[in-house]
C-alpha cells in the first residue's frame, strides 16, 4: 500500500481507500457479513481510510465501521458526512445545534470521541456562499470532537466557493475517466492551497466496471434505478451524470485503456491514481471479491502522457456535453 497527505494535514491516508455507500443501502442487496469481510480485508491490506455518511443507510454504514475498527481507532481514519439527513435547503440544518446533534449521532454510531474528518454533504451552492456553517465546524473542531472538515461538492463552483475558506482541508469531488472537468482549475488550485482532493464516483457507479450493458436493469432500491434521471438527488451521482445507454457507448470508446491493465477496472482506477492532486480514489464495494479488484490498480502501468492527452481530447469533445446536472 501506498499513502499520501490528505492536503496539508497530518493525515496519511491510503491512496487507494474506500467509501462505504454501498455496504449502507440504495445499491440493490446487501450483506452485513460480507461487507464486514470486505472491511477486514482492506484494512489488511493496509487501506487506513473510509468515507461514509450518516445517510448511508441511516447510519448503518457508519455501524458496520465501528465493528470492523474496534480497537483500532487510533490507525483507521473515518470520514463521515452530514446535513443530507435534513432539509439542504434550510439554513436550520447548519446551524449548531443541528449540527452538533448530526455530529454526536455519528460519533455513537461509530463508537469514537473525534471524527478524522467531517464533510458538510453535498449542500446548496448558497449555503457555501452564507457560510455560517464554518464558523460552526471551527467551533467544533476547537472542542476536539473534530481533527478536520472538508466539503463533498457537486460542481466545480461550489468546490472554488470552498477553496476560499481558510480551515477547509479536503474536497470530495466526482472525477473519474468520464468526468474530467476537475482537472481544468480545480484540482491545481486546491493542490496549490493545501487541500485534498477525495475522488468519488471513480467508475462511474460501476459503468467503468464494463460489464454493463444498454438492456441491464437494477433493483428498485438501487440508486441506478431510482435515481437513474435525478429523481432523488443530483443525477451526477448516478453515472456521474451520463444516461445508461449513452454511458455505454462512451465506455466502449475508452476501453483501449485497459489494454497492458488487466481490466477496465484497474485502469480506469490507475488513471485516477496517476492525478498528482489527488489525496485518495474511493471507490465503493459490497464484497471481498471487489475489494481485491479494487486494490489491483496498484500492479498496472500508469498512464503516459499522450494517453492522458488522449483521454481528455476525448473528454473534451465527446462527453462533456453529454453530462447531466451541475458539474
Amino acid at each position: 500500500m501506498k499513502y499520501r497527505q490528505l492536503g496539508n494535514t497530518d493525515l496519511s491516508i491510503s491512496e487507494l481507500s474506500f467509501g462505504t455507500w454501498a455496504i449502507g443501502g440504495s445499491w440493490g442487496e446487501k450483506d452485513d457479513k460480507q461487507s464486514l469481510l470486505a472491511l477486514e480485508k482492506a484494512i489488511e491490506a493496509g487501506v487506513n481510510f473510509f468515507d461514509t455518511a450518516d445517510v448511508y443507510g441511516d447510519g448503518h454504514s457508519e455501524e458496520l465501521l465501528a465493528q470492523a475498527t474496534k480497537g483500532r481507532e487510533d490507525d483507521i481514519y473515518v470520514a463521515s458526512k452530514f446535513c443530507r439527513a435534513g432539509d439542504i435547503t434550510d439554513p436550520y440544518t447548519y446551524n449548531e445545534e443541528t449540527v452538533r446533534t448530526y455530529l454526536e449521532n455519528t460519533l455513537t454510531r461509530l463508537k469514537r470521541e473525534r471524527i478524522d474528518l467531517y464533510q458538510i454533504h453535498c449542500p446548496p451552492k448558497k449555503i457555501l456562499e452564507e457560510g455560517s456553517v464554518f464558523h460552526v465546524l471551527d467551533k467544533l473542531q476547537a472542542e476536539g470532537k473534530i481533527r478536520y472538515y472538508g466539503v463533498s461538492v457537486e460542481s466545480i463552483e461550489e468546490g472554488l466557493i470552498c477553496l476560499e475558506q481558510p480551515n477547509v482541508r479536503a474536497l470530495q469531488v466526482i472525477f473519474n475517466v468520464l468526468r474530467q472537468k476537475s482537472l481544468d482549475k480545480l484540482l491545481p488550485l486546491a493542490k496549490q492551497k493545501g487541500v485534498g482532493i477525495l475522488a468519488r464516483v471513480p467508475l462511474a457507479s460501476g459503468l467503468l466496471t464494463g460489464k454493463f450493458t444498454k438492456e441491464t436493469t437494477f433493483a428498485e432500491d438501487d440508486h441506478r434505478k431510482f435515481n437513474r434521471h435525478g429523481e432523488a438527488f443530483n443525477v451526477g451521482e448516478t453515472f456521474g451524470g451520463l444516461e445508461l445507454t449513452k454511458g455505454v457507448d462512451l465506455v466502449n470508446e475508452v476501453s483501449w485503456i485497459k489494454e497492458g491493465r488487466e481490466s477496465l477496472v484497474q485502469a480506469s482506477l490507475r488513471w485516477v491514481l496517476d492525478q498528482e492532486e489527488v489525496s485518495a480514489v474511493i471507490p465503493g464495494f459490497k464484497n471481498v471479491k471487489q475489494v481485491q479488484e479494487n486494490l489491483r490498480a496498484f500492479n498496472v502501468r500508469g498512464f503516459t502522457i499522450d494517453e492522458k492527452n488522449r483521454l481528455k481530447a476525448f473528454y473534451d469533445e465527446h462527453v462533456h456535453d453529454q453530462i447531466r446536472g451541475i458539474i
